[in-house]
């Protein structure tokens, strides 16, 4: 039997050059509020995304590689900095806000990025392209909420901006798992699809 080929969009981990990236797991995105408000999605998030992610952050952190935050705050006390949909949407969390905090289980350390965003997409609202290219990194590995929304942006900005992108499926969520399926189904030719396990395999020993 004539072995599966190897898709273009299989590299390992090479220190240096590989980042995770958490996008939005903070306090006002899945907080203790969100069991009685979105109760899937709140399972998902304390079931299967946290403790996913934390693997991977602890992972990354004793490979020496890049850890990078999102969260959604506002630049202004009055948000008059986000983004129009954010606006009409009336999403977004003030400065300086417990909202606008990464949730403690997965708070980053000393020296690690956290970027405040103002629109679904990073790559439009926050200057990540920048320091991506600043830092050297060529593989992004995606993490966080939600998947149909700022994580597919994430996804697929990335890949046009010429970063290979790897979604760790597991380590995501949306609303509903129906919606967490359809999105990665919708934005999987963007981006290598692993789950938190495969990719910890990845990560190179210290």
């Amino acid at each position: 039997m004539t072995a599966p080929k190897a898709s273009p969009r299989d590299r390992p981990i090479t220190r240096g050059t590989a980042a995770l990236l958490v996008i939005d797991v903070q306090n006002g995105t899945c907080g203790p509020k969100e069991a009685n408000i979105r109760p899937e999605f709140y399972k998902a998030t304390a079931l299967r995304v946290i403790p996913n992610i934390a693997a991977l952050i602890e992972a990354f952190r004793g490979a020496r590689l890049e850890v990078i935050y999102t969260v959604i705050e506002n630049l202004t006390a009055d948000g008059r900095d986000r983004s129009l949909d954010y606006k009409l949407s009336n999403m977004g969390f003030a400065k300086g806000s417990h909202e606008a905090q990464v949730v403690p289980e997965l708070a980053p350390v000393p020296g690690e990025i956290v970027l405040p965003k103002t629109s679904s997409s990073v790559f439009n609202s926050t200057n990540l392209d920048y320091l991506l290219r600043n830092i050297g990194i060529e593989d992004v590995f995606v993490t966080g909420y939600l998947t149909d929304q700022c994580i597919d942006h994430a996804v697929k900005d990335g890949a046009d901006r010429g970063y290979y992108m790897t979604c760790v499926h597991d380590a995501c969520a949306a609303e509903t798992e129906a919606r967490h399926a359809a999105a990665l189904e919708c934005f999987k030719g963007y981006c290598r699809m692993l789950p938190t396990e495969d990719v910890l395999d990845l990560v190179p020993v210290r």
